[in-house]
Parts: C-alpha cells; structure tokens; sequence
C-alpha cells in the first residue's frame, strides 16, 4: 500500500514539475534528460514558468531548432508571453557555438528571450490568435475570419482554387488595411514548417473577394 502511494505521489510530482505541453517534429524529438536541461536552461535565461515546449525546422536548410515558451499574460484581447529561442550544437552546422552572452547548459544555448503579443478574436464563441491587427478593429477582422471559416467567399480567375483547399483558415497570422486593400496572413495546413499564405481580399458588400495569393513554401 505504501509503494501505491508513493507511486502516485511520484507521478504527481513529475506532472506538476513538467506540466507544459510538447509539440517536437519528427526530426528533433527531445528526450526526458534534455527538455531537463532545456527547462533548467530557460529558467537561467529568466522564464520561470514554461508553459510549452517546440521544436521546429529550420527550412530550406536541415537545421532545427527549439523555443520555449513562458506563462501568458491576458489582459482583455492582449495576450502576451515571453519565447525563448534555443540552439542544440547537434542540430546545426558543424563547430556551432554559442555567441557573446549566451547561457551554455549541456548541448544547449540560449540569448535573452523577446516577448511575444497576440490578439484574441471570438468566432461562433471559439477563440483564434493573430499576431497583429494593423489599421482594423478586432471585430472587423472577426467578422472577415467568420466568412472565411465558413468557405464564404469567392476568388478571382488569376487565383488557384484548389490551393486554397491547402490554407489552415484557423490559424492566421496578421491581418492588414491599407485604404480599401485588406491582407491577411495564414498558415499552410500541417505545421512542422511547411510554409504559409499571403491573401489579397476586397470587400463588395458582404461579399468576400479574394484577388490575389502568394505562397511561401519551404
């Protein structure tokens, strides 16, 4: 009886301690031993509180990299948190060494970390993140995201409909007004790096046009 509770006290411990959530690509999976030394690395750097750790591609080149990211602050539609960007001497060209400043901990190194801002916006009482809403209220750019989710819209003839198909409408990354000219950001379905969009949208009415699309693709 006495090993059951200790057990369970063991297992709470460690869920309690490593709390945060995991989101590592295939190519750049951390082990137990060295997300401790990510976590003991980010505390030294100054983000007490992780609240996620990632992985991710460094593409074109076959590099990879982690961040860390520390508990957010919310204040009504504001969300800010601080990141972390770590190097991992084996995951990048050989003889990489940390620079001028940076905190070394076993294969690990890191600078300062920058603080991230968000902006919340509400779609059918479901809640989506973008980095900036620059020249628009967050009630236009949740009424633009409402039509788009829904596949309300329409393109023009210069526009590849089916890579549209390929647009993750659930996570965008900007959006932009200049005059009557609206640009928004999004993400290219997949993750691990796979490349974004850049859309051109008109407004006739209620009616959504999309004019133009570019795609980054890695």
């Amino acid at each position: 009886m006495k090993k059951i509770i200790l057990s369970l006290f063991t297992l709470t411990l460690a869920v309690s301690t490593y709390g945060f959530e995991r989101d590592y690509v295939k190519r750049a999976m951390l082990t137990k031993g060295q997300e401790k030394e990510v976590i003991a690395l980010a505390q030294k750097c100054g983000i007490k509180k992780i609240e996620k750790i990632s992985t991710h591609n460094m593409f074109p080149s076959p590099y990879r990299g982690v961040r860390v990211q520390g508990a957010e602050q919310v204040k009504g539609r504001e969300v800010s948190y601080q990141v972390l960007s770590i190097s991992h001497g084996e995951w990048l060209q050989p003889g990489a060494k940390p620079g001028k400043g940076q905190v070394q901990l076993g294969g690990f190194w890191a600078g300062k970390p920058y603080t991230r801002k968000q902006t919340i916006l509400k779609v059918d009482k479901k809640e989506y993140r973008t980095g900036s809403t620059q020249g628009m209220t967050a009630e236009e750019c949740e009424a633009i995201l409402g039509l788009l989710l829904k596949g309300e819209y329409d393109h023009e003839q210069a526009v590849n409909g089916k890579l549209l198909n390929q647009v993750d409408w659930t996570k965008p990354s900007r959006f932009s007004k200049r005059g009557d000219s609206i640009s928004i950001g999004f993400l290219h379905k997949g993750g691990d790096g796979s490349g974004f969009f850049d859309l051109q949208i008109k407004q006739d009415g209620k009616k959504l046009i999309i004019t133009q699309m570019f795609q980054a693709i890695p």
